[in-house]
């Protein structure tokens, strides 16, 4: 028996919209990566981009269990000797939400460029409103 590999012209694409008014962040990004990898459909492939566009509206309401938004922290680095920076997850909830969010997801992705092409397929609002609705989003449902 031969194992399928899809090819790039077989793959499907479909657009899915997520609220995330409520949803703890960790497993708003775990169901969002998931989808952007492919691995819901029978076709995955581990080394081909087979997921689907997802988009995310009120990133600004999103939530963090127990005492991690202040807790945790984020780091970035200006790739000069002694610059580094941080700051918290609640301070950086507040200034820019969907940074926050896609910035969740893409540690959840594999690292290269696999995973920077598909972290183009993200689309990530701060707000309720979005861009988006010709391609008629399908909403797609996460556990609260």
């Amino acid at each position: 028996m031969k194992t399928y590999t899809p090819k790039a012209s077989e793959i499907q694409r479909e657009w899915h919209v997520v609220d995330a008014d409520g949803i703890i962040l960790g497993r708003l990004c775990t169901e969002v990566a998931r989808v952007l990898r492919g691995k819901h459909k029978p076709t995955f492939a581990p080394h081909i981009d087979t997921g689907d566009h997802v988009v995310i509206i009120n990133a600004d309401k999103v939530i963090m269990s127990g005492a991690k938004a202040g807790a945790k922290q984020v780091y970035r680095h200006s790739g000069y000797p002694g610059g580094i920076k941080s700051e918290s997850y609640a301070n950086l909830l507040d200034r820019k939400p969907a940074d926050a969010v896609r910035r969740s997801v893409r540690g959840m992705l594999p690292k290269g460029p696999l995973g920077r092409q598909q972290m183009t397929k993200l689309k990530v609002y701060a707000g309720p409103e979005h861009p988006h609705t010709a391609q008629a989003p399908k909403p797609l449902e996460i556990k609260r």
